[in-house]
This record gives C-alpha cells, structure tokens and sequence, in this order.
C-alpha cells in the first residue's frame, strides 16, 4: 500500500516520426504491411488495418507564470474535441533514438467549468492542485491539429493506432504559424518488440525520421519560449585547494540545488523518495551551515531556524510514509483473517498522511517557503566574504578541528549510552553521528576521499540506530492511535495494532541490545588513520618541517584556526605524520569530554555540560552553531 503509484495504463508508448508528405504512408498503409520471416522461423503475427474517421483536435497547452508544471518535467493540455473537454498531465521525458517515448499521460474529463471546476479528487486535479497550489495557469500554446488514425490489429486485438497528423502551431505576434507532418504510432506496451522491427520498416519505406521534439517542444522552439533552468547558485565544483569560505559554499550550493531538485516530485507524491531526498537534503543544509557558520553571513542562523521548520514539516509526511511501508510488508506475513484489520489501520495512517501532506503542500505553498528559497539563493549568489579572515583560511587548516569537534560530541555521547543503555541516549548519539557523517562527506574532496572508509562503518552504526528509532516512532503512534477518545475503530483492529506495537517493541528491544558494541567503531583504527590523513595535508600545506607548537585545547562548540590542539599531535615534523605516530596521540581526543555547546535535536535538550571552557572570539575564530545561539529554536536535524 505505498503512496498513490502511477498504473501501467497511465503510461503511454509511442514512436513519434517526422514525415516531409504523408502520402508515401498512406500508400504503405493501403499495402498492408507485414513483418519479414523470423530467423528462428517462428510464426509472424499477421496484420489488419482498419482506418477509423479523422477529427480534429484543438489544443492549449498552460503553465503558471513561473513554469512549475514545466520545471517539474510536465506538461499540461486541454483538448477539445467534438463539444468534449479533457485535461492531460503528461510527462516530457526525450525520445529514444529511433524515435520512441514511453512517458506518463494522465487525462481526466473536463466538467463545464473548465479547469476552474477542477476537483482534486481526479488523477489529474490532485496531481495538478498539488504542483500548482494556489497559482494561476496562464495559456502557452495553441496547436490544431487534423488526425486521421488507422487501426493496427493482429486477429481482432487492436495493437497499435497509427496516426497520420498535419498540425498548425500558433505563434504570438502575428508570427507565422509552424506546420508539422507526424507519423505516431501508440502501441500497446506488451507489444513493442513485436512491432519494433515494423515501424523500422514504415520508417525507412516512407523516408520518415525520429522525431526529436514533442509538438509541445516544437512549439515552444517556434514561438521563443523555453521551461526555465533551475536557479544559478554558483559554482557547485570544489576549488583544488579551497578556502573555507569556498568549501562551505560549494557544499551548500549542492545542497539547496538537490532539495529544489527534488521539490517537484515532494509536491506530486507519487514516489516517497523524492520527499526522502528533499529532507535529507535539508537536513544536510542545516549539518553544513552550523559546521561554517562562523564563514558565512550573519543571516545564515536565520536561514538554519527556517530549514528545520521545513524539515519538521517533511518529516511529518516520511515518518508516515516508513510506517505504511512497514505495514504493506506484515499484512503478507499474518493470518488471512488478521487481514482485514491491518486494513482498517493501513486506511487510518493513509488518512493520517493525507493530512500531513495538506500541510506539506500549505507550506511548499506559503510566503514562508518562498522567503526561505529566496533568502539562501540570494545568500549562495553572492559568495564567501572576501574580507572574512575565517571564510578566506585554507580548508585544511580549518577542517582538522571541525571534524574533532563533531567527533567528540559522538563519543561523548556513545559512552553516555553505553552507560546508561537508554533508549533516548543512543537517539541522540544517532544524532552526534549524523552530524560527525555530513561533516566528513562535506570535506570528502578536500582529502581526495580518503574519509570514505571511515565514513562507512558511521553509516553502519547510523542504519541500526534509526531502525530502533524507526521502530520506536512506530509503537508510540500506534499506541496513540489506539488509545486516542476518537477513535472509531474496531475491537479487533486495536487489538491487531497492539500486536503490532508490541512487534515494534521487541524489534527495538533487540536492537537496543546489540548497539552498545557497536559503537565502538567511532574509535576505531579507520579514525586514527583518518586524523593522520588530516593532519598531514595541513602540515604540508603550511610547509612546516619543524616543531609544531603547542596551544591549549579549544572548547568543542569553538574552532580556532590554526595549528592543531596539542591533544591531537604533540610536536611531530612533517615527515613524520603517520598514521601509527598520531594514533597513539589521538585517543587523548576521541575521549575528551566536549565542553562547548552542540546543536538540540528536534524536540531534544541539549545535554548537560559540565565546567565549561571559556568561549575565544574574534576574527580567526571558526564557531559552530549550538541551541545557545538560537533561543527557542528547535532544529530537528
């Protein structure tokens, strides 16, 4: 029971061909065409071609003002036809070499108010309200177009319609209008490698080719229009040997550049992917402005409080999906006459759903959005300050300590929930690893990906702590649900769902047993190897084949640029960082307590600190962001 899909019969096959005169296939058509002997000598289907009356269709082609149905990869058509009115939302995907498009086409019938009387409980007005929201559809083109089809048939199953079309594309302005002569033949799926090998043969008999452009296509070609890029954040590749400042935004720039990417496909909701990515991009928004806000404007903390009202918005609709998922694959697991109960609950979270993702598209909608979108456009446009003495360090000089920082809060956390064995201590070591992850695949380049490694055994860790929290979410909403005085459903179904709960439970009870050895991959030899990695390339890059000098430790929620903390290495020359002469010296850092403040977790209070170390400020001072510098904030990373 995953989301509203697109079915099989929704999804149009046809070959579109270019034809200089119509004639040469008419008289093909009249010859009745056949395919040639099969080399295996298998019996080849024989054809019939039944012509059916021509008609002519009249066309109009609409978008709002800032093309949302055209920068989600649609277009959208009314199409009048004998008094009739029918809207289709169809999918732009290129044409195949020879000429082929498989591509969604959706089409609901017009009531006598036109698109204005457009519901959403069709395929087309729920999809349409969804892109669109309260925007107003503009007309793009008119295209008339005069069809005579030809049924194609193998014994009485009519296989493909083979249309001969002369289409007149109206241009503005008094333009002259573009005429077009097109070959397309739409077949039924299940036949086309069947029928490949005959449209080869109408192509090259009749001097036709594969057309390139959709009429939508053509038109907007003819008439000086086009579906605008995607926003020009700057440049998103990494400078060879980059300043903070440049890291800080190339990583940003991907970031905002994948979750406008994915916005369409969030707002349509058929594949609960798109929203996945849209989220986590947000998250990783978040992760990277709190690592380099002390290189990026002022404004940046403004633009992090936002993101995580988005995040929390998205994540309302995810958490349901995880669920709904979950629950397609049980109902294949019970007894048959449990079934009906999952059901009924299965039609309660779709439900639940249905509203949470009114208040996804209410946001997607709001000015508060459009602020957002505007706000970190404007910010990525205008690049790193060049008058910053923290955006214009070397990155890695910079990044030694940025990355300890995140690493020591995971440790710190790590031992907490190997202490206490609770389950909301290893929620927020989840959390820490998170972080200590984006920050290494932000600065993954900058060390020619040699952060991968370790990286992957975080990622292990991290997919156990979010099955034991999926799980968790999942018994508290079900218990919720059950307990709720609303509620209206059966006996039998709070009683499925309890049985449910409890299968939630003992899932996260068992994974809950087995994390505490887990976590200690965190200080493990990938991480010795990874801090010799770092420490190296910054001692290269200051040319420093001498003492390094000591300096006291920074306070985790505080980087200074400069030399590295003397917990980290203590007084090596360049030529003699190894990983085996850092490892020795680096378990100092991978056990100190984190003394500065780090970021809540949605809902989460930061951890207590204990003795904490004066702040240093000033221009050389690279700070990441906690919940101190955001009251009231919640972040939901």
């Amino acid at each position: 029971m995953t989301p509203r899909a697109v079915a099989p019969s929704d999804v149009e096959v046809e070959w579109q061909l270019d034809a200089l005169d119509l004639r040469p296939v008419e008289r093909w058509l009249a010859g009745t065409p056949s395919l040639p002997p099969s080399p295996t000598g298998a019996v080849q289907p024989t054809f019939s071609i039944a012509a059916r009356p021509a008609r002519r269709l009249a066309d109009t082609y609409l978008d709002t003002e800032d093309w949302r149905i055209g920068r989600a990869g649609f277009s959208l058509r009314v199409r009048h036809r004998a008094g009739q009115g029918q809207v289709t939302l169809k999918d732009t995907s290129p044409a195949a070499a020879a000429g082929l498009r498989r591509r969604i086409e959706i089409s609901e019938a017009l009531a006598q108010g036109g698109l204005d009387a457009l519901g959403r409980g069709g395929p087309v007005g729920r999809r349409l309200h969804a892109l669109v929201g309260s925007r107003r559809l503009e007309p793009v083109l008119e295209i008339r177009t005069r069809r005579r089809p030809f049924d194609l048939r193998v014994a009485e199953e009519v296989v493909a319609e083979i249309a001969l079309d002369e289409t007149v594309i109206a241009v503005g302005d008094g333009g002259r209008p573009v005429r077009l002569r097109r070959i397309e033949v739409e077949v039924v799926p299940a036949w086309v490698e069947t029928l490949a090998p005959l449209v080869d043969q109408l192509r090259r008999e009749c001097g036709l080719q594969p057309a390139t452009l959709s009429k939508f296509e053509a038109g907007l070609l003819a008439a000086g229009l086009q579906v605008p890029a995607p926003p020009d954040l700057g440049s998103t590749s990494m400078a060879p040997s980059p300043t903070v400042g440049d890291l800080a935004f190339t990583v940003l720039r991907r970031n905002v550049g994948a979750m406008l990417a994915h916005e369409p496909g969030t707002r349509l909701g058929e594949d609960i992917e798109e929203l996945h990515d849209m989220r986590v991009a947000t998250r990783r928004l978040r992760a990277a402005l709190a690592m380099f806000i002390g290189a990026l404007p002022v404004r940046a903390q403004h633009l992090r409080v936002e993101l995580g009202w988005l995040a929390a918005v998205l994540g309302g609709v995810r958490d349901l999906d995880v669920q709904i998922e979950r629950l397609d694959g049980w109902a294949a697991e019970v007894p048959e006459e449990d079934r009906g109960s999952l059901a009924e609950l299965a039609k309660l979270l779709g439900l639940e759903r249905d509203a949470a993702r009114e208040s996804l598209l209410a946001a997607l909608d709001s000015k508060r959005y459009e602020r957002l979108v505007a706000g970190l456009t404007a910010m990525l446009r205008q690049g790193p300050s060049r008058r910053s003495s923290v955006a214009m360090a070397a990155a890695v000089t910079a990044v030694p300590e940025l990355v300890a920082d995140r690493h020591r809060a995971a440790v710190k956390a790590a031992r907490r929930a190997r202490r206490s064995g609770v389950a909301t201590d290893f929620h927020r070591l989840r959390i820490r690893g998170k972080r200590l992850r984006y920050a290494l695949e932000f600065v993954s380049e900058v060390y020619a990906g040699q952060t991968g490694r370790y990286v992957r055994r975080v990622v292990k860790l991290q997919d156990a702590l979010g099955l034991m929290q999926d799980a968790q979410v999942a018994a508290t909403r079900l218990h919720a649900l059950a307990t709720s005085e609303d509620t209206d459903l059966s006996s039998t179904t709070i009683f499925t769902m309890g049985g449910i709960a409890e299968r939630y439970r003992e899932e996260s009870e068992r994974l809950l047993h087995k994390l505490p050895d887990k976590v200690a991959v965190l200080r493990g030899p990938e991480w010795h190897k990874l801090v010799a990695v770092m420490e190296r390339r910054r001692i290269d890059h200051e040319g420093a084949v001498q003492w390094l000098p000591v300096r006291r430790p920074v306070s985790a929620g505080n980087a200074p640029l400069g030399p590295a903390p003397a917990t980290l290495v203590d007084s090596v020359t360049a030529d003699s960082v190894t990983a085996d002469s850092v490892a020795a010296d680096s378990v100092a850092l991978v056990s100190s307590a984190a003394t500065g403040a780090h970021e809540a977790e949605e809902g989460e209070p930061a951890p207590p600190e204990s003795s904490p170390v004066p702040k240093p400020t000033g221009p050389g001072v690279l700070r990441a962001v906690g919940p101190r510098d955001e009251p009231g904030s919640r972040t939901g990373s």
